[in-house]
């Protein structure tokens, strides 16, 4: 019986919404093992002075599942 985690972590980028998943989730898997999956708990953006998007950002709930 396996047994499974949540971490909530957060992760931004300048290039779009996927990307900052993208890199949220291999951030993740450098520290963590078993990473199984992740949902996108929200998005949102920062904007610069002109009001142009600035940075992406996501908080993700990422799985991974405990060793024995």
């Amino acid at each position: 019986m396996a047994v499974a985690r949540v971490t909530e972590i957060i992760a931004s980028s300048t290039q779009g919404f996927e990307d900052a998943i993208e890199k949220g989730i291999q951030r993740a898997s450098k520290t963590l093992k078993n990473v199984r999956g992740a949902w996108v708990e929200s998005q949102k953006v920062t904007c610069n002075a002109n009001g142009e998007i600035a940075e992406f950002r996501v908080s993700l709930k990422v799985t991974f599942v405990l060793d024995d």
